[in-house]
Parts: structure tokens; C-alpha cells; sequence
């Protein structure tokens, strides 16, 4: 009798429900890659968080505050945790006090939230403080400990984690509040714009990447004295700057300057010259260091760092290699008239006049007018007028004339 073989009947597949087909959709959407692309915004704030500081994005609701600062812990490979300032208690920053076996003997130690637990176990990580100007005053205190100290209750959070916040304007906060003067001063403050490009072909599936700054090793050295002597200038010779609180409530809830920001601001003189970023991104962290004022007058001061000596000009006036920009070169200029002043010789004034022809020469003539007119004032009795002065002589004499016409047609409009 024959045998017949009996198969398990297959089980029918489980229809597939409309949300399954929308989630493979939106998994398709959410798809993106990463490119190398120039970002001054994305660099300076790399080159902060490289450099341990704590910073705080400003930027309008749905610019992409967020998606940077997670774009940022997957690139640097660190594990993001996310706490949103607002909903939390003091006590959550500050520990919740858990009374022991023994009160009177050990104390009443105070317990820190999960989050910073995680955040210990890993040892690393990016902690993100969300929507930190819908914070009460209250919160804002308790932040103090974990922005400078990096202190939760009686947890210390290893070297290995960083923190960066973000905020949104006061007139754009759900129920907002200006930052505390002491919380506001621990930060990097970094004005987080949309670039239209970078928006579009990030929408079309690629978004710059986030890399830390290649540090130089062998610049360490030559990086460290040049911040402190650009810090150290500014300061001794604008002492009003130490510490300079603003006088309006806005502004002492953003970058202003103090010893602690000074101290951070040399920090990231020495980071951005030890890895070579370019003068933008140094221009975005020192002004959201100090502020608008002193980072410009820093940065000015940066500027003449870097040009050459006046007596070396003086020395060797067919060397001179001025700068392009004309600001430095004008700066150049003055100083070489200024060092002939100082020491008025015979050989020293004709000097100068070789350097202002080289610079009519190689640039804008207009700024050697002034220079030339402050130089010719020097001249003693008994000098010759070198021939050179008569390479300068139609040129200013054409430059005073522009001058004068100009002011005849401003006259005129005015009335």
C-alpha cells in the first residue's frame, strides 16, 4: 500500500499593514550621507568642542540647531544625550538628596539623575542641553555647577564628555527667559544661521560633516605663546576690558568679557592656530567668547601682530613686502612714519619715501596721501627733497583734488 508524505501546510503570511509600507517609505526618506564641505559655523564649533569648552547655539526655531548637534555626535562617533532644560527640576541638576543608613555620620548625599549615570558608565559623550532659554532662573542655577565643573549632585562626569546647549531668542521662546549673567559667561556663544545651499543639497540627501580640527603638535608651542601674547597685549593696553558686564539685560545673557571668557578665548587663539582655521572661524569664537566690541578689537590687534617691523623697512626699504589688505597696509605705513618721528635722520626720512613709493607702486595710492603729507612735515632745513617725492607729488596732488571735488558734491547734495 503506497505511502503518501505528509507536509506542514505553509502558514500564511500576515497581510502587511499600510503603517509597515509607510515606515519602509520614511526609513527611504530619512536616508542621507555626509560630504566634506567648508562650514565656518560647523568648524567653530568642532574646534570648541574639541577644545572642552562649553557652547551654546543661538538660533531661530527650526533652523537645524538639533539636527546639527546630532549630525555632530554621530560623526565624532560619541554617544548624544539629549535633556531638555524646561521640563526639569533644580533638583535634577543639582541631585536629589537620599538619606542613608546613618545621616548624622555620612551626610545626606545627593543623587544624580539616570542620564548622568549613563553618561559616567560610558565615560564619553555628547551631553545636549535643549531649549536653555525657556529655563526658569532656578534651573539656570543649577546649571552653573554643570556647565563649569561638569558636577551632577555628587557625580563628577569623566573627561571624556562635552557639553553644548542651544537656545532660541527670547522673542522666539515658548515662555522664555533672558540667561543669568553666571550662566551666560561659561559659554561659547555661536549665532547658528541657514546657508540656503547647504539646506538644499542636504534636503537632496547629503549634509556637510562634522570632523574635529587636525591639531599640529609641533605648533603647540608657538600656538600657546601666540594666544597669550595676543590676550595679553589687548588687555594691558585696554585694562577697561578685563571684566565688563553689559549695562542691558539682553546682552549680559550673551558673550561678554571677564577673566573666565579671556581665559577661554585664549584657549581657542591657541586651538584655531595650532590646527591653521582660517581667521572667519577664529572671528565667530572669539566675538562669541568676549563679544561683538572687545572680539574685534582682539582680532585687530591679532592683525598687527603679524606685520612687519617699521625699523626693518627702514633697514631695507627695496624689501618691503607690504600687506595686501588695505587696513594693514595703511597700519604698516603710519608706523614707518611714526618711526621716523620718533628718530627724525636724513637717512631714515628718504627711507620712508622709498617705502611709500613701493607701496603706491604695488597698491591703492590713496593710502600713502596721508602718510606722505605727515612725512613731508618732518623734514629739516638742511635735507634734500629726494626724487623720489616727485613720483608722489601728482599723485597726491591728484587724490587731494578728488578729495576736495568730492566735498564740493556733498555740499551740494546737502543743501
Amino acid at each position: 500500500m503506497p505511502t503518501y508524505l505528509q507536509c506542514a501546510p505553509v502558514p500564511e503570511r500576515a497581510p502587511v499593514s499600510q503603517l509597515e509600507i509607510a515606515g519602509d517609505l520614511l526609513t527611504l526618506i530619512n536616508e542621507s550621507t555626509t560630504e566634506p564641505r567648508p562650514d565656518i559655523q560647523l568648524e567653530a564649533l568642532t574646534l570648541a568642542v574639541s577644545a572642552d569648552l562649553p557652547v551654546l547655539l543661538w538660533g531661530e526655531p527650526g533652523i537645524g540647531k538639533t539636527a546639527a548637534l546630532t549630525q555632530l555626535a554621530e560623526s565624532l562617533d560619541l554617544p548624544l544625550t539629549t535633556v531638555i532644560a524646561s521640563v526639569h527640576e533644580p533638583s535634577d541638576f543639582s541631585g536629589l538628596p537620599i538619606i542613608g543608613d546613618d545621616p548624622a555620620e555620612q551626610g545626606v548625599p545627593m543623587a544624580p539623575p539616570d542620564w548622568a549615570v549613563r553618561l559616567v558608565r560610558a565615560g564619553r559623550g555628547l551631553l545636549f542641553l535643549d531649549e536653555l532659554s525657556t529655563a526658569p532662573p532656578a534651573v539656570q542655577a543649577a546649571l552653573l555647577r554643570v556647565v563649569l565643573e561638569r558636577r551632577i549632585g555628587a557625580l563628577q562626569l569623566p573627561p571624556g564628555v562635552r557639553i553644548v546647549a542651544a537656545a532660541n531668542p527670547r522673542s522666539s521662546a515658548a515662555d522664555g527667559w533672558e540667561l543669568s549673567p553666571p550662566l551666560a559667561n561659561r559659554f561659547v556663544h555661536l549665532q547658528w544661521t541657514h546657508d540656503h545651499e547647504v539646506v538644499i543639497r542636504g534636503l537632496g540627501g547629503t549634509w556637510p560633516r562634522a570632523t574635529l580640527p587636525r591639531l599640529v603638535p609641533e605648533r603647540f608651542t608657538d600656538a600657546v605663546a601666540f594666544a597669550r601674547r595676543a590676550v595679553c597685549e589687548l588687555l594691558a593696553a585696554r585694562p577697561n576690558l578685563v571684566h565688563q558686564i553689559p549695562t542691558s539685560e539682553t546682552r549680559r545673557g550673551g558673550a561678554w568679557p571677564s577673566p573666565r571668557s579671556w581665559d577661554m578665548t585664549l584657549r581657542l587663539i591657541a586651538f584655531a592656530t595650532a590646527s591653521g582655521s582660517s581667521r572667519d572661524v577664529l572671528s565667530l569664537l572669539i566675538r562669541g567668547t568676549v563679544g561683538d566690541g572687545p572680539g574685534f578689537e582682539l582680532l585687530s590687534s591679532i592683525d598687527r601682530m603679524d606685520l612687519v617691523d617699521p625699523e626693518t623697512l627702514l633697514a631695507d626699504p627695496s624689501a618691503a613686502d607690504l600687506p595686501e589688505r588695505g587696513d594693514l597696509r595703511q597700519a604698516v605705513l603710519d608706523g614707518v612714519v611714526a618711526a621716523v618721528r620718533r628718530r627724525p635722520e636724513k637717512s631714515r626720512w628718504d627711507a620712508a619715501w622709498a617705502v611709500l613709493v613701493e607701496a603706491v607702486e604695488t597698491g591703492a595710492p590713496d593710502l600713502v596721501v596721508v602718510p606722505a603729507t605727515t612725512l613731508a612735515t618732518l623734514r629739516r632745513d638742511n635735507w634734500e627733497v629726494p626724487a623720489s617725492i616727485e613720483q608722489l607729488a601728482g599723485m597726491i596732488s591728484v587724490s587731494q583734488g578728488a578729495d576736495r571735488a568730492a566735498a564740493r558734491v556733498a555740499a551740494k547734495v546737502g543743501r
